[in-house]
């Protein structure tokens, strides 16, 4: 059995470990089991399901783990699904976290995550009086949880972004840079996709009227969803940015192409004087009275150098040089 954890809580305390064959009684309000699974097969999170009361579609689709994030009802419990990502090099890889929430009981199951539950459990066992206040605040800290792992992913990222965007003011952007950009991007649209949804889950726990969720709760439910809503201004802002490396990169390679261009422009001006010059003189004709002239020579090679002399310095003054 893929089973992490399987605790009791009593009053916001660490009763115990509870088994699994059979259901501990829980009486008071502030009583319930967690339950904690990773990758569990069908056989596994059945067994769990016949004893706890799930329903059968919300288990299969626990066992698919396929689902972007939502929220099903099924009469007094909840079925909540959330997606968990972390950043692998340039990509985003995603896991998945199916939730079942009861009065007296909260099963979570974990497809793909690399972040464990155990920590933040000791975090809330440090803290009965929040923990008494039963599954619907587990799920709040679950929830809030998986998150904030969303944040560090886009700060990576952004990093990236600008030492790429910093290179573009250097030289030209080769193959790899240009390539890591269009992977960020595509990384990016898709994860927002998964900020949205998630989004849209949370907004339903702290604006709708659900079972085992108290009224109580949902400023904490509001506190998550205001996280949600900083990493998607992020997650917009950085592909904003990532469009403009994309403008800025073109503006200046055309830049360099242009300056590029004039420069060659101008030396081939500057070139075409000596060439044309000694065009002429490579003409056969009969009759080129110059010839005949002492010291010809050297005053064709001033005339030569003197207009490409004036021709470099104009080129300079126009910074094409």
């Amino acid at each position: 059995m893929t089973v992490v954890a399987a605790t009791l809580y009593r009053a916001g305390q660490c009763v115990g470990p509870v088994s699994l064959d059979a259901v501990p009684e829980c009486h008071g309000d502030d009583e319930f089991v967690w339950i904690g699974l990773y990758e569990p097969s069908e056989a596994e999170l059945r067994t769990i399901a016949d004893r706890y009361r799930l329903h059968p579609l919300a288990v299969e689709d626990a066992v698919k783990a396929n689902q972007l994030p939502k929220l099903d009802i099924y009469g007094e419990q909840l079925f909540v699904v959330a997606r968990t990502a972390h950043l692998d090099g340039d990509h985003i890889r995603y896991g998945e976290t199916a939730i079942f929430v009861g009065k007296h009981h909260i099963v979570t199951v974990r497809h793909g995550s690399a972040r464990a539950h155990t920590a933040l459990r000791k975090e809330l066992e440090t803290s009965p009086a929040l923990l008494r206040r039963g599954t619907d605040y587990v799920l709040h800290a679950i929830l809030d949880f998986i998150v904030d792992g969303y944040q560090p992913i886009i700060d990576q990222i952004e990093e990236c972004v600008l030492e790429i965007e910093q290179s573009t003011l250097d030289s030209f952007l080769d193959r790899e840079q240009i390539s890591r950009l269009f992977t960020f991007r595509r990384q990016l649209i898709r994860f927002q996709r998964v900020t949205i949804t998630m989004s849209e889950l949370v907004g339903k726990l702290v604006n709708l009227d659900i079972p085992c969720i108290d009224r109580d709760i949902r400023p904490y439910f509001k506190d998550v969803l205001d996280h949600i809503r900083r990493t998607e201004a992020t997650t917009a802002t950085l592909r904003e940015v990532l469009g403009q490396v994309f403008e800025v990169s073109n503006l200046l390679e055309q830049q360099r192409q242009g300056a590029i261009t004039r420069q060659l422009a101008a030396w081939a001006a500057i070139l075409a004087v000596p060439t044309a010059i000694a065009g002429i003189y490579g003409m056969n004709f009969e009759f080129m009275p110059e010839l005949k002239i002492k010291g010809a020579y050297f005053v064709v090679l001033g005339v030569i150098a003197a207009l490409c002399g004036v021709l470099y310095a104009r080129f300079k003054a126009l910074k094409w040089l």
